[in-house]
């Protein structure tokens, strides 16, 4: 599982939203994503690309090492990717 709350997100502070988080739910064994949740501004919009990674079977590891742009709130998902390694930069 990997978790990264809106309020360490430089975007979310920026547009006066930092309630919320983002959490992923991830296969032990080779760290799929099984599921997300997202709660918080553009939840919606955000979403999809977490449905994306699950239908292509993709592992968290391969969200983080894919670009965001900066300063978004799709950073949060990678950061959410990264924190279920110990790997995120702004927690």
């Amino acid at each position: 599982m990997g978790k990264f709350p809106f309020s360490a997100s430089g975007k979310a502070v920026a547009i006066n939203r930092p309630e919320g988080f983002v959490k992923l739910i991830l296969d032990k064994k080779y760290g799929e994503v099984l599921g997300a949740h997202i709660i918080g501004n553009d939840a919606t919009e955000l979403i999809t690309e977490y449905v994306l990674a699950m239908k292509a079977e993709i592992t968290a590891e391969d969200i983080h090492a894919t670009i965001h742009a900066h300063p978004t709130l799709s950073e949060a998902l990678a950061e959410a990717a990264a924190s279920a390694d110990n790997a995120a930069i702004h927690i």
